[in-house]
């Protein structure tokens, strides 16, 4: 690791604490407001001035830039912690019971405020926006950022996440698809009950359902694209009561997921006809409930391209890492993505000789100085957008 990552003794300190008390009080999507208390207090602890509640339990810290007419670019971190028992033996575990930083949103907002920390010291050439966001893990936050007016002007955003795939000082920053949509889906079959011994008299919404199960997993065997990932999963399927009874009902649930928009809506259009179709061969009625969750993270090539500078000059080019995977995932940076250009990163969290566990798991955490790299790097993005952003 190279200069880029100049924190002073007093601020690792600082920053060291700032994660563990984090981690030892999460909180639940929208109850995030001792987190934003306390985030808040580390702001202006590291001389940011402009600190404003937003999104009910979020922040927006705004870093002025060396111009006041130079461009606006914004970095985000989420704060919100998940409901799983943490089992980490970490010896700043959660007190909260049932309820963990399972995801690494400790390190996020630690390292949002590192950002802010190092851009106050050394501005980039305009302002920056650093958005403390809560409600990730709902799919919720980004889009009341949004419409809070708080990103109006953005011409750039970046965010990143922690991942145990990647060893510390490693970064993935590159262009494309980073995480999937997250649609689901709930399907009623209606139709008409009657004595198991006599099926005749009825029609069955479990024979029904059975066809349907097996039909759409050709939505992604011979409709999409074979050089697009998809995912149709039925989670849940309910029918009945008794052993000898048909039915007049059987329900479906699910997920839904794409890498591009194209390929979102081909699957639920697909999903949609196919289903109609299976019920009207079985003489049922179909309800169907698309529910619209997360859009997939595509990060586009201008902001990419920062992020990829950004990364050289912070660790080096050695530290670049291609994903190497497919995310299937989501993540709600993406709906900054459908409003502003950026560039969604992945920052190697895994310490040396340390295994690979998997996000949203009780056992899992990141290695702490991943909230330094990550701090480092998302300054850095800002600092090099905003350059590239003033001479267009």
């Amino acid at each position: 690791m190279t200069a880029g990552l100049s924190f002073t003794a007093e601020e690792h300190r600082a920053l060291s604490d700032l994660r563990r008390d984090l981690h030892r009080h999460p909180e639940l999507s929208w109850k995030e407001h001792r987190t934003q208390e306390r985030l808040e207090r580390a702001l202006h602890a590291g001389a940011v001035a402009q600190v404003a509640r937003v999104a009910r339990t979020g922040l927006v810290a705004r870093i002025p830039g060396r111009d006041a007419k130079g461009p606006t670019v914004s970095l985000r971190g989420d704060i919100d912690a998940l409901p799983i028992t943490e089992a980490t033996g970490l010896e700043f575990a959660s007190e909260v019971s049932g309820v963990m930083h399972a995801c690494g949103h400790d390190i996020h907002a630690s390292w949002a405020v590192g950002a802010a920390l190092l851009l106050a010291r050394d501005p980039a050439a305009g302002e920056v926006r650093v958005v403390l966001q809560p409600a990730e893990e709902v799919g919720e936050g980004a889009r009341e950022v949004l419409s809070s007016g708080a990103l109006d002007g953005v011409r750039a955003i970046f965010g990143a996440h922690v991942d145990r795939r990647f060893a510390v000082g490693e970064v993935v920053a590159q262009e494309g698809p980073l995480a999937a949509s997250t649609d689901t889906f709930a399907i009623t079959l209606t139709g008409e009950g009657a004595h198991g011994a006599r099926p005749q008299e009825a029609r069955d919404p479990i024979v029904g359902a059975a066809e349907l199960i097996s039909a759409i997993q050709t939505i992604v065997s011979r409709r999409l694209d074979p050089a697009l990932p998809g995912v149709v999963t039925v989670g849940t399927m309910h029918a009945g009561q008794a052993s000898n009874v048909i039915p007049e009902t059987a329900a479906l649930t699910g997920t839904i997921r794409a890498t591009t928009p194209e390929a979102r809506a081909l699957l639920l259009g697909e999903l949609e006809r196919i289903t109609h179709a299976v019920a009207g061969t079985h003489r049922l009625r179909a309800d169907v409930r698309l529910t619209e969750g997360t859009p997939p993270v595509v990060n586009a090539r201008d902001p990419a391209m920062w992020a990829a500078e950004a990364v050289r000059e912070v660790l080096g080019e050695h530290a670049l890492v291609p994903f190497g995977t497919t995310n299937m995932g989501g993540e709600d940076f993406a709906f900054y993505l459908e409003k502003i250009p950026g560039c969604f990163l992945r920052v190697g969290a895994r310490e040396q000789g340390g295994e690979r566990i998997a996000a949203h798991s009780p056992r899992f955490h990141a290695a702490e100085e991943a909230l330094f790299v990550g701090a480092s790097v998302l300054a850095q993005c800002a600092r090099v957008a905003s350059a590239a952003l003033a001479k267009r």
